[in-house]
This record gives structure tokens, C-alpha cells and sequence, in this order.
């Protein structure tokens, strides 16, 4: 009596751990566990943590409710500016509702990537190339929206959506790139422009102040010199001033204004005589005379001899 209790006790532990064995489930913390009792949803949705099931008739199927990524290929599409393009993505998103992403969807991810490629499909064909490059938090937001309407009935929420990457034509790639140039160009002819009139302004300004004190060009030729000089790479020109050669002009015009004078020549001193003790009173020396003064003489030049060509003189010559 007393075995048949013991293998009696033994059978029914046995049979409760193999129970206990079959019915335990562990959910983890990113994990929720819907039940299914006889193919019917169960409004329980099991936590995280260790919970029982009914072996045999209850199922559990655990759902992660971590943030998603999901890369969704690159596809390509025509913008509405007739440029055709191919953009890539990334799509991130969660369940927020464990029971209707496993009811409502046969598999939530495979919807989720459909659903993310045909918006973006839909969202350049909307756009202009320029708001694909430029404009992206706009596209995003609107791409956002597309996915997330029908994946909210999903129990999905799309947490966030991003354009990675615009692909362009190579023949577009080399005409964005001339219009690039040509706009920096435009914009540097315009800035030097803009420089030069300052400059000329500024210029302007300085020659007025300039043409008050004459002083002061000498002032700012000196500097100039100076700036030159410190290269000492150079060969320096240093021009004459306008006032020196006007000074110059001036003094050449007042030397042929003025008469030339002729040098007359001085007679040479004639020596006294020289008287004796016994001779007669003394007699007015002609030193004693006032000099008589000479009248200019002008000089008589002889008269031009006429030059005879060498040709001419020769032909006289046969002549004779």
C-alpha cells in the first residue's frame, strides 16, 4: 500500500513539473505576450516577466515593442520638375499596440516597408529637384504623415523619417555644377564691383583733399616710395615733380626775356714818364686825364661763305 503511494506521488509530481514545464513562459521587458485561447484573442496582454499558459490550449506570441529601423531601398522616380531621380530612406517606428499588429496585419514589418516605398514614390513625384536637396525637414514631415495613416489601425506609430541619400544623372550632376559657377561668378564680378566704387569714391575724396594742400601729393609720392623700396625687387622710377619743372620752365622763359650784354675790350694802361730833378715844371701826366669812355664796338663777322655740295662741284669740274 505504502508503494503504491509513493509511486502515486511520484506520478502526480512528475506530471505537475511536466505541466509546470509546458505552461511557463518568460516575457521579456521589451516583449508583451498576447494570449490566444482557442484560436480566440484574449483581452490580457501578458507583461514582462514569468507567466502561465494553459498547455494545449492557450498560445503566446510575444511582440517587441522596441523602435524599429528599416532601411527602405532606393527608389526611382521622376520629380515634377521632369528630372529623374533615385532616393533612398530610412524608416524608424514601433508597436504601440501588441494585439492589433498581430490581429489587424499578417506581418506588420512587411506592410510597414511596403507602405514606406510606395510613399516615397509618391512624395518625388510631388516635389521639385530643388526641394529634394534643399528642402528635406519639409519632405520628411510629409513622408511621416503618409506612412503613419494607415500603420496607426496597424497598432504601428512611425516614429520618424528620414531621406538619406538623392542620386542624381551624371549630365544633371555637370549642369547643376555649371550654374553653381556661374552664380559664384556673378556674384564675385558683382563684389568687386561694388569694391571698385568705394574705392573710387574714397579716391575722389582724397584727390580733393589733396588739390587744397599741394603738400600733401609730395606727401603720399614719398610713402609710395617707400613701399616700393622695401621689396628691394624691383627697379624704382622716381619721376619729377610738376612743380620743379614748372620752377624750371619759369627761370628758362626770365634768362631769354633779359638783353644780352656785350663785353667791350679794355685798353691797357699806359705808363707815365718819368721826369728828372733838372727839368722843366712838371707836366700833366695823360694818367691824369679822365679815361675816355669807348663806345661799344660791334663785332663785324665776315660774311657767310656759301657751301658748295660735293655732287655740284664735281659736275663743275667736268665742265671745265
Amino acid at each position: 500500500m505504502v508503494e503504491e503511494l509513493v509511486a502515486a506521488g511520484v506520478t502526480l509530481v512528475s506530471a505537475g513539473a511536466v505541466y509546470v514545464m509546458a505552461a511557463a513562459r518568460v516575457v521579456k521587458q521589451y516583449e508583451r505576450g498576447v494570449v490566444f485561447r482557442l484560436g480566440k484573442l484574449r483581452s490580457e496582454v501578458r507583461g514582462p516577466g514569468f507567466t502561465m499558459i494553459v498547455p494545449g490550449v492557450d498560445k503566446l506570441r510575444k511582440v517587441n515593442m522596441q523602435i524599429v529601423t528599416m532601411p527602405v531601398p532606393g527608389q526611382e522616380g521622376i520629380t515634377r520638375d521632369n528630372v529623374t531621380v533615385r532616393v533612398d530612406a530610412v524608416v524608424y517606428f514601433k508597436v504601440t499596440s501588441p494585439a492589433e499588429a498581430v490581429v489587424r496585419v499578417e506581418d506588420y514589418r512587411f506592410a510597414v516597408a511596403q507602405m514606406a516605398q510606395t510613399s516615397l514614390r509618391s512624395i518625388i513625384g510631388k516635389s521639385e529637384l530643388d526641394d529634394l536637396l534643399s528642402n528635406r525637414e519639409k519632405l520628411n514631415q510629409g513622408l511621416e504623415l503618409m506612412i503613419d495613416s494607415p500603420a496607426v489601425e496597424w497598432g504601428v506609430t512611425i516614429d520618424r523619417v528620414e531621406i538619406k541619400d538623392v542620386s542624381l544623372p551624371e549630365t544633371m550632376k555637370r549642369s547643376m555644377a555649371r550654374q553653381a559657377e556661374a552664380d559664384r561668378e556673378r556674384r564675385a564680378r558683382v563684389i568687386n564691383a561694388d569694391a571698385e566704387l568705394q574705392a573710387s569714391k574714397k579716391l575722389a575724396e582724397a584727390a580733393k583733399e589733396m588739390s587744397e594742400q599741394p603738400a600733401a601729393l609730395q606727401l603720399r609720392l614719398l610713402q609710395t616710395v617707400v613701399a616700393v623700396a622695401a621689396e628691394k625687387n624691383s627697379t624704382l622710377v622716381l619721376p619729377f615733380p610738376v612743380e620743379l619743372l614748372r620752377f624750371l620752365e619759369k627761370a628758362q622763359q626770365g634768362v631769354a626775356a633779359a638783353p644780352p650784354a656785350v663785353s667791350s675790350p679794355v685798353p691797357a694802361p699806359v705808363p707815365a714818364p718819368v721826369s728828372s730833378p733838372a727839368s722843366s715844371p712838371a707836366v700833366a701826366s695823360p694818367a691824369a686825364a679822365p679815361p675816355a669812355v669807348e663806345q661799344p664796338v660791334q663785332e663785324q663777322l665776315p660774311p657767310p661763305v656759301p657751301r658748295l655740295d660735293p655732287a655740284s662741284q664735281e659736275s663743275d669740274s667736268r665742265q671745265d
